[in-house]
């Protein structure tokens, strides 16, 4: 009788432990979540935002470092114009902007 409590036991306990290792898991699993996916996910709405308030005439600063002034805007493109040169005016993706600066905030 003493060598089927003691199978038992075993039993339970293995059962115990496969439930602190699925809570490890789930633990684990959260942490990343919050510490790596939703950061990112803000950072991704934030710049959706960003390009939705862009407007002509904004001051941008792009990916590359360059700052310029915003010409033209289409869906997917902007036009804009760098330096003191008005013929220095380059196309680029919406997505190359880091940055943006208001007309009337200064």
């Amino acid at each position: 009788m003493g060598i089927l409590l003691t199978g038992d036991g075993a039993a339970a306990a293995a059962t115990g432990g496969g439930m602190v290792m699925i809570l490890y898991i789930v633990v684990i699993v959260a942490f990343m979540y919050f510490i790596m996916i939703r950061p990112q996910k803000k950072e991704q709405k934030r710049m959706a935002a960003m390009l939705a308030e862009m407007s002509v005439g904004d001051c941008v600063l792009t990916t590359s470092g360059f700052y310029g002034i915003v010409i033209d805007i289409t869906e997917d493109t902007i036009i804009v114009e760098f330096g003191s040169n008005k013929n220095c005016r380059i196309p680029m993706q919406k997505s190359a902007v880091a940055q943006i600066e208001k007309a009337d905030a200064e």
